[in-house]
Formats: C-alpha cells, structure tokens, sequence
C-alpha cells in the first residue's frame, strides 16, 4: 500500500488516549487506531526503507503497548506510534514518530550500552572523529534541528576537566530531532517527503554512529 497521509483521525485518537489510557478506550477505537495511524505507518516505512535500509538496518514499527514491569506511571498504552530503521540500539537511527504533538523525526544514538559508550567516547576523544561529530551537530542545529541526549553532571572518569570536547563525552545518549506540529501535510502524501528529507539530513550523523560506535554486543536486559 503506498503511503497517502496518516489518516484524519490520527492525532485525535492520541489526544484521547491522553485523556483515558485505559484498555475500554483502546479497544472501542483500535479500528481508528488501525486505520489512521498504524497501517499509514507501516507505509511509510515501507516507502523508505528502500533508500535507507540498504547497509545499515531493517525497519521496525513500535509496539503500542509500554512496558510497566519496574514503572511507577503503569499507563498500558504509548500515546504515540514510532517506527524506526536500525541495526541495533545506540548505533545510530532513522526515527519517525506521529503523536499529539505531530509529526517527530530524528536520528542518533538513543540508547547507549556500557560497550557502545566506550566506543562512543574514544571515538569523540580523538581530534579527528571527535571534531567530525562536532561540525555534524553543528550543521544540524543550523537546519533547526535539537540536539539532546541524557547527560552526566560531571565529567566521566579518565578525561581531562579541559578537555575540549568535554559536553559531548559527559552524554550517555546523544540524538538530534525536530518536530512538526500537526498540520496538512501530515495527512497528505507530502509527509513521506518531509520525513525522507529529515533523514537525509541527519544521515551524516546516523554514519557516523553506525561507523564509530555501532550495535552492542551486550545481550539486551
């Protein structure tokens, strides 16, 4: 099925699941789930993967269920659907997300395992690879993208209190997103080409994931 738009209801049906989280509320709207936004989704993906899954991973959409086993907010149900194009966690990703605040796109190390994160910071302490992220993020802040990521509040252990990369060494996850708020063109076949624009945007940073820090090889909790 090709892609035509998330359906009219898309961002309606998590706006009410918002309010009432609740299995009565998803099983009376699971066919507008399944219609507006779940099945666009998939094609979506479908539409992509060609370009970006070649020599770097296969394409996924998420589960809508959370999971609750060790989380205080035991809320059964994401009130987003995200799809995504990896090889493994934390080594670079093509992210796309539709929810009540619209249409999210991203790239990046999400997570980082203990191993990947090694890798990550001899990668950034080095003057060549560490400069080449550096003028990445750059560029992509200049094309209005935000650069996040869980960060320590002090410095990791073995470098130096001067070193000058030291704000990227502290991260323990490193991303870029941007959001488009809820619009036409999300239900318009326009949105594969926002979307696939995004990611080549943030190509240069998913390469550079892949390349320096790559998927674990930790077997995953």
């Amino acid at each position: 099925m090709a892609f035509t738009g998330f359906g009219e209801y898309a961002v309606d049906f998590f706006d009410g699941l918002v309010v009432d989280n609740s299995k009565s509320y998803w099983q009376d709207n699971l066919a507008t789930y399944r219609a507006d936004v779940r099945a666009p989704m998939e094609a979506l993906l479908a539409e992509l993967v060609p370009e970006f899954g070649p020599g770097f991973g296969e394409g996924k959409v998420f589960r809508p269920y959370r999971d609750v086993r060790f989380a205080r907010d035991k809320s059964p149900y994401k009130t987003h659907c995200g799809a995504v194009i990896e090889q493994g966690r934390g080594g670079g990703a093509y992210y796309v997300e539709v929810g009540p605040a619209g249409l999210r796109a991203g790239g990046g190390c999400f997570h980082l395992a203990a191993d990947q994160l090694a890798r990550f910071r001899r990668a950034v302490d080095t003057d060549v690879h560490g400069a080449e992220l550096v003028k990445i993020l750059a560029a992509l802040r200049r094309s209005g993208w935000e650069i996040a990521g869980d960060m320590l509040k002090t410095r990791p252990r073995g470098f130096a209190a001067d070193h000058p990369r030291l704000d990227l060494l502290r991260h323990r996850s490193l991303y870029a997103f941007r959001v488009w708020e809820p619009d036409d063109t999300l239900h318009e076949r326009a949105c594969l080409d926002r979307v696939r624009a995004a990611w080549r945007q943030v190509r240069r940073f998913n390469e550079w994931a892949r390349d320096h820090v790559g998927a674990s090889e930790q077997a995953r909790r």
